[in-house]
């Protein structure tokens, strides 16, 4: 079954989106294909060619380069969004980084260092793009991050990052209580085990997706376009009821203590 989503009239800021396998782009792809005009940053030169390719052909889209934690930058982006659309409809935030080394080593080595990276590129980033965005946000306007698993349950090597992930759902719910009265929804979405560029750092991740399916009820793992559409769900007018929500789209992995084969 298919549900019509007509976003014609709807303006999107995508931030954070790296290639075709990104987060961000599944969201960003719903969005376009509803008629959803949008605009994307990306963090460093380097990443601007991926995101040209993806663009290429597409209607309603521009790009421009921001680092999330600067507030130069933001000013500069959210300048652009004013300049582009006059308003701004949805915020999706699919921004996270942790240094190698905070996941490489043991927990109880993450340097101060590490951390405050972790926890401010992580999740002060929804905080500040959020207060930027707040100005041109209309009424009825919806924000959402990604977040994972790891927030709630111990995963190997995920580390700091379990922290800053735990950090943006509580800050989901913080901004949904302040920005409420504006009418702007806040939700965030715990996608299961994808195979992003962010899961290249995590060491063993192969393992972890494979038993991740094995474990969901589903006996697979969530796939991207299904991010996307959950997405596509909390931004438009059909989640107008959800805010401050931790949403999951994971097969079912995260309800399981554990998988026992069923005789037969």
């Amino acid at each position: 079954m298919t549900v019509q989503i007509d976003l014609s009239d709807k303006t999107a800021l995508v931030m954070g989106v790296a290639n075709a396998r990104s987060l961000g782009w599944a969201i960003a792809e719903q969005l376009l294909a509803a008629g959803c005009r949008v605009g994307f940053s990306y963090q460093g030169e380097r990443l601007k060619s991926e995101l040209d390719k993806l663009l290429t052909g597409k209607e309603g889209v521009w790009a421009q380069q921001a680092d999330a934690t600067s507030e130069a930058d933001l000013s500069a982006l959210f300048a652009r969004v004013k300049e582009e659309f006059g308003h701004l409809d949805y915020l999706i935030h699919s921004i996270a980084f942790a240094p190698r080394t905070a996941m490489d080593g043991r927990f109880l080595d993450t340097t101060e260092a590490d951390w405050n990276t972790a926890l401010n590129v992580s999740a002060y980033t929804l905080v500040s793009t959020a207060r930027h965005a707040e100005p041109l946000l209309r009424p009825g306007a919806s924000i959402v991050s990604l977040t994972y698993h790891a927030s709630q349950k111990v995963v190997p090597k995920y580390n700091v990052m379990g922290v800053a992930k735990a950090a943006l759902e509580a800050t989901t719910r913080y901004l949904a209580s302040e920005m409420g009265a504006a009418g702007v929804r806040v939700n965030t979405i715990s996608a299961g085990p994808m195979r992003t560029i962010a899961a290249r750092s995590i060491p063993g991740f192969g393992s972890m997706f494979e038993k991740a399916a094995e474990a969901a009820p589903l006996g697979r793992n969530a796939t991207p376009e299904e991010v996307g559409k959950l997405a596509l769900f909390l931004l438009s007018d059909l989640g107008s009821g959800v805010t401050g929500q931790t949403v999951y789209v994971d097969a079912g992995s995260s309800i399981m203590a554990m998988k026992i084969e069923q005789p037969s």
